[in-house]
């Protein structure tokens, strides 16, 4: 028996291979899109990094550098050995009492300047007066005796002489004028002692510098055994101040100091005003064995007082002039693996690269030993892009770059045109924060227009409408 074909299940099955047919068809295409899409992504992903650098950082190779540039000076360069020091008083006198007694009075203030010979406090002179009263009289009560000896003896001289007395006795008395005359001198002493013991009660300054603060009161009674003392006095005009160099410098300056005396100075807290300027005064005789170096003494005016005892300041000694030196600004001198160098600009503006010698060198010029001459022309700035044989170009002075104050706030980059990735002429530097402003308003914006149903507010509007001031009406 035959069966007839169901037409149906024939028609079902050619549909379903044709189906599978064309989703594979369709597969592929869409993974050839998509690859392509990613291949496009990925070009342009690693295109704009490479502009943006090439556009910042790199420089042209056919244009030139901007540099500023200097020409070396010829002039006389003074050599400093540079030291850490502290300064010390160059006198100073604890004011204490030379006898016991009663402080009845303090004559100076606190923080005062005194002058040698000032009284600074009295003690009670009644004791001391007593005893130089009774030294006067005793000497006065000698003199009157040996008045009278001296009379007797005159008179025993003649009796001798005319044989009416005894010689002997005349010789007794003459013994005893001498007697009264070694007493009379010892009252004298010790009138002189009792004058001096009583001046003693007046304390007086013994040099002349500042006085510090007050340790005796007055009304207490102070000793000569006493350790603390009235008050401090010390000297601060002149004033010293004992610092130290390295022993590897000392036949440097003993050499320096042979030929005269040595100029120091002293920097203020800043470590580059100097404040003062004095004369090196003193050498230590050895070297000090746990640090390694030698202490020096130099002694300073301080006319207006500032430096203070116990300060901690730094030193420069001067020990030597270089005589006609080839000086170049320090930003000049570059270091490369083989050492120092400096870009000298030749004909048409092309750089050198030379090596220097540089015997010494601070934070705003170098001294140039070999290498240089004085009709050179060195880069000092603009060595970011510039290598041996670039051509430059020099600019002015004023056209120094200055360092900013305070971080800028970062803005988006300016649009490119598309013909070179330059902005615009109509943009400016200041437009970068409405840049990023309008840039964050139309991705917002954008997020809108795929929204389906009510506005977010009522201040909202479409992405299709006009602003208000242009006449458009809001929904």
């Amino acid at each position: 028996m035959l069966f007839k074909p169901d037409t149906k299940d024939g028609a079902k099955a050619g549909t379903a291979k044709k189906s599978r047919g064309r989703g594979f068809v369709m597969t592929l295409i869409t993974l050839a899109i998509l690859g392509g899409l990613g291949y496009l992504g990925w070009t342009v992903m690693h295109q704009q990094p490479q502009q943006a650098a090439g556009g910042r950082g790199q420089q042209r190779p056919d244009l030139p550098v901007p540099v500023l540039a200097a020409t070396p000076k010829v002039q006389d360069v003074p050599v400093y050995l540079d030291g850490v020091g502290a300064i010390r008083a160059l006198n100073t006198v604890t004011v204490r009492s030379q006898v016991d007694g009663k402080l009845i009075a303090v004559k100076f203030t606190e923080s005062q300047d005194v002058k040698k010979g000032d009284v600074l406090g009295e003690i009670d002179p009644a004791l001391y007066q007593a005893t130089y009263d009774q030294a006067v009289a005793k000497k006065a009560q000698d003199e009157a005796q040996l008045a009278n000896q001296r009379i007797d003896l005159t008179r025993y001289e003649q009796l001798a002489a005319s044989n009416a007395g005894s010689k002997q006795q005349a010789d007794t008395q003459r013994a005893a004028v001498a007697q009264t005359e070694a007493l009379v001198k010892a009252d004298q002493a010790a009138i002189d002692n009792a004058a001096a013991t009583l001046s003693y009660t007046k304390i007086v300054a013994p040099l002349s510098g500042r006085v510090g603060l007050r340790q005796v009161d007055q009304g207490n009674i102070i000793h000569a055994s006493d350790t603390t003392g009235l008050v401090v006095i010390t000297q601060l005009q002149p004033i010293a101040v004992w610092f130290s160099l390295p022993q590897q410098q000392i036949m440097r300056v003993n050499a320096a100091a042979a030929k005269g005396a040595l100029s120091v100075d002293v920097f203020g807290n800043d470590g580059v005003t100097v404040i003062d300027t004095g004369k090196l005064t003193g050498i230590d005789n050895q070297v000090d064995q746990t640090t390694g170096t030698l202490r020096l003494k130099a002694e300073f005016p301080n006319a207006n007082y500032q430096l203070w005892p116990g300060q901690f300041v730094n030193v420069r000694l001067k020990v030597e002039t270089l005589n006609q030196a080839l000086v170049v600004p320090t930003s000049a001198v570059q270091r490369g693996p083989i050492g120092t160098f400096s870009y000298v600009i030749g004909e048409d503006n092309v750089v050198t690269a030379k090596p220097v010698t540089v015997t010494q060198q601070n934070e705003h010029d170098a001294v140039i030993a070999s290498g240089l001459t004085a009709h050179d022309k060195v880069v000092t700035t603009g060595f970011a892009n510039l290598s041996d044989g670039s051509k430059v170009v020099i600019g002015r002075d004023e056209q120094t770059p200055s360092a900013d104050l305070a971080p800028r706030k970062r803005t988006r980059a300016p649009q490119a045109d598309g013909k070179g990735g330059q902005a615009k002429d109509g943009q400016k530097d200041g437009q970068g924060k409405d840049g990023e402003f309008r840039a964050k308003r139309k991705s917002s914006e954008g997020d809108q227009k795929g929204q389906t149903g009510p506005a977010p507010g009522p201040g909202a509007q479409p992405s299709g409408a006009q602003p208000s001031g242009s006449g458009a009406k809001q929904p």
